[in-house]
């Protein structure tokens, strides 16, 4: 069994990689080989609109151009799960991983018929977000939107998971950042009593992911 994360984050070592790191560690412990990819260390570009995956004669559901992405992408589909995780900035995924995602998803959908399954194997899918924003406005005013990137990874052929971890602790020092819109006390008790059972549910969608 193998599972790749990817990490959408800019920042190495904070709330999105260790939800991932932690998910993986769930996996682990099920017996899946695992690897972690950071996006921002590679050159890709979105999808660039060239229908090459949509060509006549060419292998369903991968994209044909040629980059840093290129290998990520060949791995996830040799994969039983794929973990994503994204901070969310503007009220969306990071820009990177929105590129990922398009390069991911546009060839697995087909032109002849939206509601074919072109991919015929099952690879489940688990999504982390992190955000600075608190619980009650993601559940009523961003929930939907954000979850609408996951919704195409369905036609991957396995499950697909999401779990939100909200009002999360930026800095390791406050003091030195124009923050005054933020409460520091408020952030750090989430952070001591939030954020580890987020940690908990990052390990355990990780342990579920090789049951399924």
């Amino acid at each position: 069994m193998k599972v790749v994360a990817i990490n959408g984050s800019p920042r190495k070592g904070w709330n999105t990689e260790k939800l991932l790191k932690e998910a993986l560690r769930g996996a682990e412990s099920a017996g899946a080989e695992t690897k972690l990819v950071q996006l921002y260390d590679l050159k890709y570009t979105g999808c660039k609109s060239c229908f090459g995956c949509k060509r006549k004669g060419m292998e369903s559901c991968h994209c044909i151009l040629k980059d840093e992405l290129t290998s990520v992408l060949e791995e996830i589909f040799e994969a039983d799960a794929v973990i994503l995780g994204s901070p969310i900035y503007f009220g969306s995924l990071t820009g990177q991983m929105i590129s990922f995602l398009e390069r991911l998803k546009f060839p697995l959908l087909s032109y002849d018929d939206f509601s074919r399954q072109l991919f015929d194997g099952s690879i489940n899918v688990a999504f982390f977000y992190t955000m600075n924003e608190p619980k009650e406005n993601y559940k009523n005013v961003m929930e939907q939107s954000i979850q609408s990137h996951s919704q195409i990874l369905q036609r991957l052929g396995g499950n697909v998971e999401t779990y939100a971890s909200c009002d999360t602790y930026q800095f390791n020092d406050y003091s030195k950042y124009h923050s005054g819109a933020l409460n520091e006390a408020h952030k750090r008790k989430v952070r001591e009593t939030q954020f580890p059972k987020d940690m908990e549910a990052a390990y355990e969608i990780g342990c579920k992911l090789m049951s399924k």
